[in-house]
This record gives C-alpha cells, sequence and structure tokens, in this order.
C-alpha cells in the first residue's frame, strides 16, 4: 500500500514522479515504496505496477538524487520525469519499444531451444513414444536456464539482498529446483531420460518470458489514452513578432505572443483569436465530436486542431500551464494513485512470496517422507513455486484504473484520483446546482420593474452595481443598459454579500441589489412590489430588488428579474441517471418558483427540489442527502466548491470556476449534464472490471497452489496458468476500451 511517513512537519511539499525499472510482480511495488518512504523529508510515496512509475510527496529539501539512490539501493532503478516536458513525459516510446522487440526475441529464442524438450509430451498422446538424449536436453535447456532466464536470477538476488521477495524468486527457485535435479539424474544415470525434468525449466521459462512479453504489450494499450494527449502537443508554433512571421520551437513562446495558425495545423497555445474565422477540432480535449466556431473573442485551446480558416491567436498560456498540460497532469495523476480496494490487495502481497516458499518446502517435505522419492517432491515443490506468481494480484486494479480513466479522458471526463473512480459506482443520489448546470448559465434581463423610480432609472443604478461584479447576472444587467443607451453612473465601494447581493455607494446615497434575505437584512419593506415579484416568479424567474439609502430615507426602486433556459440535454441526462435507479435533487439558491420550474423542466421531483439555500448552507445540505447512502454534487461555480467538497464525489462543469474544478473529483470538460451518467457508468464498469481481475488473480492461486501441493499439476502446466493469469486480467481489462458513452449512442457524429 501506498507509504506515509509520520512526518509533522508543516513544510510545503512538492510532488516527484519517477520511471521505475526491474519491477516484476506487487512484492515490488512495497519494497520501492518502503524504500522511497524511509528516506527523510518523503511525506508519501505510491508505485503503480502497470505503468512503472512512483509518484514522491517530498518537502523541498528531499533531492531526487537522495530518492534515486534509495531506489537504487533497493534493487532498483528510478529516473526522474520532468511534468511538462515533452522530452520526457513518461518513459521514452523508442527504448520501450526497443525493450519489447529485444524481450519478443528472448521470447522466439527461448520457445526454439524448449520445444524440442517437450516434443515427447506432445507426441505421447498420439500413441509415439520417445525422449530426446540427456546431454542433448542438458544442451537446449542450459542457455535458456542461463542465459534467457539470467534476469530472474538477478531479480531474485536483489530480493534476497534486501530481505524480500518477488516473482524472481520463485521462478529462480522453480526451475533451478528442476533444472539442478535434472543435472543430478544425469550424472547418475546418463543413459536413462525418464528421471529428467529439463523440459519443466526451459518451458517455465520460455513461458514467464511469453507472458512477461504479453503483459507488456498489453500494458501499453492500457496507456493509449495518455500517449494520444501527449501527441496532441505540437513542437513548433508560426510566431507573428514586429510584422515578420517565423517559425519557433513550442519552448521559445511568450504569453502575450501572436501565433499564426494555418488550415490543418494543431493549434500550439492556449489564447484568443485576434483575426479570422475557422472551425476547431477539440474532439480529443473535451470528447466533443462536433467541430466548434471559432471568431475574434473566442479562445483556443492548445492541442486542437484549425479547420478552414487562417486565424491568429494572442497567447494566454503556455508550457505547463495550457489546458492541455493540466488534462494530461490530472490522467496522470489519476492513474498513479491506488484505489481503496488496492490496499487490500498490498496486504496480500506483501506477504505472499514467504507465504508460497513456505508452502512449497512443506509440500517437498511432505512428498519427500512420505514416499521417499524425493525427485517426485522437488517437481511438486517446483510446480507449487511457479504456479503462484502474485503478477497478476498487481496488475489488476491499476490497469483497470488506467483504462477507465483513459477512456473517460477521451471521451471529456476527466477523474482526478482513482479514489473518486471507485466511489462514483456506489453513488445513490446526484444533486445538481442550477444556475450554469442544469440551465446554460447565460441569465437575460427580461423584465424591469420601476416602483419608487422609473424603468430606466432602476436599470441605470442597478448596472452601476453590477460594474464590479464578474457573476452572469451582472452581465445580463450591463448587456441590458447598452442595448437601451442607458447612462450608467459611476459607483464606489463596491462590496459583495455572499448569497445576498451587492453593494455600492452611486452618488450620495449608498446602492443595494439583492433578493428577499438582503431586504430583509436592510430592514426594506418590498410590499409595493410583491404582485410584479409573484408574477415573474410564477414564470420561473429570478428576481432582484434595487434599492438605495440616503440618510434616514430608503426607497425600493424596483425590482429586475432574469431569466436562464434549460440546457438543451437536461432532460435526458436527468431520464439518464434516473434510469440507472438514482435519485435526482436539485439544489438552489434561487427562488422556489425560479427553482421549481427548472425542476419540472428537467424532470426532477417537486420534493426533490431545495431552493433558497446559502452558498454556505450548501454543504449541510449534501451532508443531510448523505444520510441515505453516498451522494454525487454536481457544479460550476465558486458558491459550489464547499458542497463539491463535501459530497463523496464531486462533479464539476469545465465551463465553470477553476476553483469549483479544484473542489471536484471529476471534471466534466463540456458543458453537458448527460456527461454525470457516462462518468457514473464508465466507473460502474471499471469497478466490475477489478472485481473480475482480483477474482481470476485469487482464483489462479487459490486453485493451482492445492493442485500442485498434491502433486496433480505438471511444472509445465503451471507455468502456463502462471504466465497466462498476468495476460489474462490485463486482456480482461483492455474490453474497457471498448467503452462508448451515452451521448455517443444518442448523438451519432
Amino acid at each position: 500500500m501506498p507509504v506515509m511517513n509520520d512526518v509533522t512537519s508543516t513544510a510545503p511539499t512538492t510532488h516527484l514522479r519517477f520511471d521505475i525499472g526491474g519491477m516484476t510482480c506487487a512484492a515490488c511495488v512495497g519494497r520501492v515504496e518502503r524504500a522511497l518512504g524511509r528516506v527523510p523529508g518523503v511525506h508519501s510515496a505510491t508505485v503503480n505496477l502497470a505503468t512503472e512509475q512512483a509518484t514522491v510527496e517530498v518537502e523541498p529539501a528531499t533531492t531526487a538524487e537522495a530518492l534515486v539512490a534509495a531506489v537504487d539501493k533497493a534493487g532498483y532503478t528510478a529516473t526522474p520525469v520532468r511534468d511538462g516536458d515533452d522530452e520526457t513525459v513518461g518513459r521514452d516510446t523508442a527504448a520501450v519499444s526497443k525493450g519489447v522487440s529485444r524481450e519478443a526475441r528472448h521470447v522466439v529464442l527461448a520457445a526454439l531451444l524448449s520445444l524440442p524438450l517437450i516434443a515427447p509430451m506432445i507426441a505421447m498422446p498420439f500413441g509415439v513414444h520417445w525422449h530426446v538424449p540427456g546431454w542433448l536436453q542438458f544442451a537446449l535447456a542450459t542457455p535458456v536456464q542461463f542465459w534467457l532466464g539470467a534476469r530472474f536470477y538477478v531479480g531474485a538476488w536483489k530480493a534476497l539482498a534486501a530481505r524480500a521477495g518477488n516473482m524472481d524468486l520463485l521462478v529462480a527457485l522453480g526451475t533451478s529446483a528442476a533444472y539442478g535435479l535434472s543435472v543430478h539424474h544425469l550424472l547418475q544415470s546418463p543413459g536413462d531420460a525418464t528421471l529428467l525434468y529439463f523440459e519443466a525449466s526451459a518451458v517455465v521459462i520460455a513461458l514467464v518470458l511469453l507472458g512477461k512479453w504479453l503483459e507488456a504489450r498489453a500494458k501499453r494499450q492500457t496507456t493509449a489514452a495518455i500517449r494520444a494527449l501527449q501527441a496532441l502537443r505540437p513542437t513548433t508554433a508560426r510566431v507573428r513578432r514586429h510584422g515578420v512571421e517565423a517559425e519557433v520551437s513550442i519552448r521559445a513562446l511568450r504569453v502575450d505572443d501572436t501565433v499564426v495558425v494555418l488550415p490543418g495545423e494543431r493549434i500550439a497555445v492556449d489564447g484568443e483569436v485576434l483575426e479570422g474565422h475557422s472551425h476547431a477540432d477539440e474532439s480529443l480535449l473535451t470528447g466533443e465530436s462536433l467541430p466548434v466556431p471559432k471568431a475574434p473573442g473566442d479562445r483556443v485551446t492548445g492541442g486542437a486542431v484549425n479547420g478552414e480558416g487562417r486565424i491568429v491567436v494572442r497567447t494566454l498560456a503556455i508550457g505547463a500551464e495550457t489546458a492541455l498540460a493540466r488534462i494530461i497532469r490530472l490522467v496522470e495523476d489519476a492513474q498513479a494513485k491506488k484505489a481503496p480496494i488496492q490496499r487490500v490487495v498490498d496486504r496480500v502481497s506483501a506477504v505472499f512470496v514467504p507465504v508460497v516458499v513456505a508452502i512449497a518446502f512443506v509440500t517437498w517435505l511432505g512428498w519427500g517422507l512420505a514416499g521417499g522419492d524425493w525427485s517426485i517432491a522437488t517437481v511438486n515443490a517446483v510446480a507449487v513455486l511457479v504456479i503462484s506468481c502474485p503478477c497478476a494480484l498487481g496488475l489488476a486494479t491499476p490497469t483497470a484504473i488506467m483504462a477507465g480513466t483513459g477512456v473517460a479522458a477521451r471521451h471529456g471526463i476527466l477523474v482526478k484520483d482513482a479514489e473518486a473512480l471507485e466511489a462514483a459506482h456506489r453513488i445513490r443520489t446526484v444533486a445538481f446546482d442550477k444556475t450554469g448546470t442544469l440551465t446554460e448559465g447565460k441569465p437575460r434581463l427580461v423584465a424591469t420593474v420601476g416602483l419608487a423610480a422609473t424603468e430606466a432609472d432602476t436599470l441605470a443604478v442597478a448596472a452601476a452595481i453590477e460594474t464590479g461584479s464578474t457573476h452572469p447576472l451582472a452581465a445580463a444587467v450591463l448587456e441590458a443598459a447598452r442595448q437601451r443607451g442607458i447612462m450608467v453612473p459611476a459607483a464606489t465601494n463596491l462590496r459583495s454579500h455572499a448569497g445576498f447581493g451587492l453593494e455600492a455607494q452611486v452618488g450620495p446615497a449608498a446602492a443595494f441589489l439583492g433578493n428577499d434575505r438582503l431586504m430583509q437584512r436592510l430592514g426594506v419593506d418590498t410590499a409595493a412590489g410583491q404582485s410584479a415579484r409573484a408574477e415573474q416568479e410564477a414564470q420561473g424567474r429570478t428576481v432582484s430588488w434595487v434599492v438605495t439609502r440616503e440618510a434616514d430615507s430608503t426607497r425600493l426602486l424596483g425590482l429586475l428579474a432574469f431569466g436562464d433556459t434549460p440546457r438543451a440535454t437536461t432532460a435526458r441526462a436527468v431520464t439518464a441517471l434516473q434510469g440507472m435507479g438514482l435519485r435526482t435533487v436539485l439544489v438552489s439558491g434561487d427562488n422556489h418558483g425560479a427553482a421549481h420550474a427548472i425542476a419540472r423542466a428537467a424532470g426532477i421531483a417537486d420534493t426533490d427540489v431545495i431552493a433558497e439555500v446559502l452558498p454556505g448552507d450548501k454543504a449541510t445540505v449534501i451532508a443531510g442527502l448523505r444520510e441515505h447512502g453516498v451522494v454525487a454534487m454536481v457544479g460550476d461555480g465558486i458558491n459550489d466548491a464547499p458542497a463539491l467538497a463535501a459530497a463523496d464525489v464531486g462533479f464539476a462543469m469545465g465551463s465553470g470556476t477553476d476553483v469549483a474544478m479544484h473542489a471536484a473529483g471529476v471534471t466534466l470538460m463540456r458543458p453537458d449534464p448527460r456527461l454525470v451518467a457516462d462518468a457514473i457508468d464508465v466507473s460502474r464498469r471499471t469497478t466490475r472490471k477489478i472485481h473480475q481481475n482480483l477474482f481470476w488473480a485469487f482464483v489462479y492461486n487459490v486453485v493451482g497452489i492445492p493442485l500442485a501441493a498434491a502433486g496433480l499439476l505438471n511444472p509445465v502446466i503451471a507455468g502456463a496458468a502462471m504466465a497466462f493469469s498476468s495476460v489474462s486480467v490485463v486482456s480482461n481489462t483492455l474490453l474497457l476500451r471498448r467503452w462508448s458513452p451515452r451521448i455517443a449512442r444518442e448523438d451519432p457524429a
């Protein structure tokens, strides 16, 4: 399990990532984590067998060199990975491909040398009985044992030096016992080939090498999503400086540079379109299947493909600060972290190898003492050692997490950590914010009602108050004032009252714009506007009051009514969740009329609408809902952050604020609430794969070890079963890559 040091320092920490070489099974993972955890200044260390990477949380004083030395002392290698560097993100593709090719050659050589040894066994069912001469068996098996199988001896020696056990130790012990017994019989009875077990040692090594090669190929497929994202990073950009266009390295770019993007090129930076009209293919970033139109003033994202038009872009973010870099970091972090269920597997793996060695010794001793045939005893002990590889246990969970987070990212669902992915399958209630989540988040000012002032004067004061706000309602007020040609007076001392409204000094008077709660706090009598308010709220509109206060005089100038339309996909999103057996709830700070209007349009029951909730109270509402099971919260604004953090799983709309996305465990890259159902679906499928993988990983050992100990399992068959246990686990995981979201089925491109 991830190693957590008892570190009480309050010093800031940073995360370092390393490529780890030499790991073969779950036991290796534990050794590397313990080695890293013993380094002073390390707060936590998590190692992923599937990605062969370590993520270490350290204090600034702890150097990468100290961590590399600790891993080296444990018998493995560590290479620092620099985030955001295209040349060092993850393992070098060429080096990995070269390693896979070398393993493939070793598999072929081992198969060619082992085939003559196993040929008599293959021919026996057909009535052909013959034996390969003993010295020829020795000549064929020896290079397999000590050349092609050298990696197992090296790994076993390192494990013993560290007073630990791993897969290499089991393979080295088992095959060496079979090989040594065969050499002994060959020297004692050179002419009797029936007493030799060279085929067991050689074929087991060949099968293990085959299994590791197939496993490596399959693991590379589980990381296809992250490699596809990394491939989106352009290496050069066309920059316009002082009127001259020149192609420069992406590392030479600066914020505010002007970048020219030709049709068909990949956009190199995050920026704002200055010139030109085009479409951008953002499918690999957001999962959006259709190209998105781009015009001056629109934002573009680095990694997207420019369509038919030439555009000029002002650079807003480069390098590690781009949206693509942040997406890659999120996916990498999610794949590096361990799901809670993995902790149980880690505890089992920590004692697995010593227990297997003990069982093998008891098997050898029992058969030898009971029957007196120490050769048979050795063969049965070898079978126990060979069948018991813990590789499948170590790969069962991380490969599923990698595949699940990868396929989700490809369709616009970014999972921050494995815990969120695992928890999502247990969700029973989904709570939605209203504005910007179930609605477009672009409210319009649909009515202005003058009470103690004209409509124009009421709107002018409201616009003055809103000049210092970034709230969607502020944009609606200012746009309405602009369209009507209203002169907006200057405002000073702007102040926000979270969950209530705004305050500013407009001329000699203090001006207020807010809801009923603000009016109650100010002691303003709103009786004169109640009929107008009721009329607007009956139509599902949000009402804000405009008040001025000068000396002892308070004037209720009027009210503003805002309308926001539900997203086109809102009703389908709620229907999908309800079809999955989930309860849907609307939690809004808006008035009851507006909240119920949106709920009815979405298909949420009136009894599941909780309106007029202050931002600080949303977390309390979520806590109350948790009494009925696991709760998810879906939101997009700063005011949703406490509720997103309080929920078991928080879903942040990618169109929302950075604060909301930071608080949530899952970020939806498109403002489409249907992605919530897709995220829960991929979580359910991923969790199902984890359970299936762990079942098969344990079954191989629970069934295989007793059979081997009972003498019912030939070492060659045991070797085949062990080799293919890992392959079957990873292959089962790869079925996740066939998952497609509900959106793709509803809206085929």
